[in-house]
């Protein structure tokens, strides 16, 4: 469905070079023809997926790609397989209602927020390209179109596999399944039961993403099965925020009215999720029913401790510690708790730590001096850990700083690049945030200020889905 008067906003030529595309030729009018959907490049083969899924715990038999179209694949040049997909291009078979495009504003919020996470080091799909379309779309009101190209390790989800469950259709499981396995898990192929060594490596996965999630404080917002990737990466960033106060009830999508996907639910509703990709993967995991629930059973019931180990790692690596001790996740624990009563901001607390590891004087130097009680006990405590450490104070300090990120995505800086670029064209504010949040984990003092809270006046409470 071609558009009017495409413009492309942001090449992502580093990432366009990765997969072996030809930049130069992407920053012209071939690419935003391409990224617009008004070309369709040479060997593409676009389609729509279908998919089922748990939509705030109630199932959807069908769903699917309503404003996504996926061009096709490609190798990267470490010989992956990454598929190209246009987000907001226009209706599809599974738009029911809608009119499949997507507004400038979530385009925008996808981009940065996509590409932040993968600067921290955590799983993502990625942003290719952003184009504004000309027309445009109306929703709450009249806003401008875009569409965003993203790239993924897979596109298969946990609702691919319950559509074809609920349809009791045994052999395209199996044919799902075999794919996933060939794309993301080979190893699997060579063991007793190829499929559940599948599902423990999607569990293992998605362990290990949530923990890293919580980590940094994110917020997914809308953690349905159908927005779960096998593949283990962050997928569907709507109404996705991070947290600046610390409180593990946070909730910012405007569409959670009850707080099911809050903060401190997302291990648990990640672990729900499996067990509804568990069910799905029944009748292939053996022949004898009762069997297969058993195992499955098994497989999903090593989701808490395999996203405890995650996270105390997660922990251990944010504080400095090196060498694993009992009680160190308790020590953690004690510190979140902390963050939570003094109102704490959640990555610059962890920052702050990074410098306090190094420093030879006392911590009121790095801290406030209207620090509480609490967490002048918790440091003594904390320091007294470290000294139990053989590693160098600065080893340690340099160490922490690769775990604990100096700058997020702030909701508030977010919104200000999506306001300037929506009200005003203007994408300044857009650039200069993608470039400070490319090289999180420096310091970075030109741009202090993208460490800073927000103002009163600038705290964002709610954040709102791109359909």
């Amino acid at each position: 469905m071609p558009v009017a008067k495409p413009s492309l906003i942001k090449l992502n030529s580093v990432l366009a070079q990765h997969l072996g595309l030809d930049a130069e030729t992407l920053s012209g009018s071939m690419g935003t023809a391409v990224f617009s959907g008004n070309h369709v490049p040479n060997g593409a083969g676009p389609i729509a997926m279908a998919y089922a899924g748990h939509q705030f715990g109630g199932f959807n038999p069908q769903l699917g790609d309503g404003r996504a179209i996926l061009l096709g694949e490609v190798l990267d040049r470490n010989g992956v397989r990454r598929d190209i997909q246009l987000k907001g291009s226009g209706r599809t078979p599974f738009s029911r209602r809608g009119d499949g495009r997507a507004a400038l504003g979530p385009v925008l919020r996808e981009y940065i927020v996509c590409e932040a996470m993968n600067a921290l080091g955590i799983p993502t799909t990625r942003a290719l390209a952003a184009v504004t379309t000309g027309e445009p779309v109306y929703r709450e009101m009249e806003e401008p179109g875009a569409i965003l190209t993203r790239v993924a390790k897979g596109l298969v989800r946990v609702g691919t596999f319950e559509f074809f469950a609920v349809r009791k259709d045994q052999a395209a499981i199996k044919t799902l399944a075999d794919y996933v396995i060939a794309r993301h898990y080979p190893a699997a192929r060579d063991t007793d039961n190829p499929y559940l060594t599948m599902l423990q490596a999607v569990i293992s996965a998605q362990a290990q993403l949530i923990a890293q999630w919580m980590g940094v404080g994110f917020i997914h917002g809308v953690m349905n099965t159908d927005n779960m990737s096998v593949a283990g990466e962050t997928i569907d960033y709507g109404p996705c925020a991070f947290m600046d106060t610390f409180d593990p009830s946070t909730v910012y999508s405007s569409i959670d009215v009850a707080g099911r996907y809050r903060y401190s639910n997302q291990p648990s509703i990640a672990h729900w999720n499996l067990a509804q990709l568990a069910q799905s993967l029944l009748p292939i995991l053996t022949d004898d029913e009762e069997t297969a629930v058993s195992i499955a059973r098994h497989a999903i019931n090593e989701f808490p401790d395999l996203y405890r180990s995650a996270w105390t790692k997660k922990m251990r690596q944010k504080l400095g510690l090196l060498k694993a001790q009992d009680g160190d996740l308790a020590l953690a624990e004690a510190l979140f708790k902390i963050l939570h009563d003094d109102r704490s901001d959640l990555t610059n607390t962890f920052r702050r730590l990074c410098d306090l590891a190094a420093a030879k004087d006392n911590q009121t130097e790095v801290f406030e001096a209207s620090m509480s009680d609490a967490l002048g006990g918790w440091l003594v405590e904390w320091q007294a850990r470290l000294q139990q450490e053989t590693a160098s104070p600065q080893e340690r300090a340099h160490l922490m700083r690769l775990a604990n990120p100096a700058f997020i995505p702030r909701n508030h800086l977010v919104e200000e690049a999506i306001s300037a670029a929506v009200g005003q064209g203007d994408f300044g504010s857009f650039e200069r945030l993608l470039s400070v949040l490319s090289n999180p984990f420096e310091d970075q003092p030109e741009s202090s200020a993208y460490t800073h809270p927000p103002k009163p006046g600038e705290v964002v409470r709610e954040t709102f889905c791109g359909t």
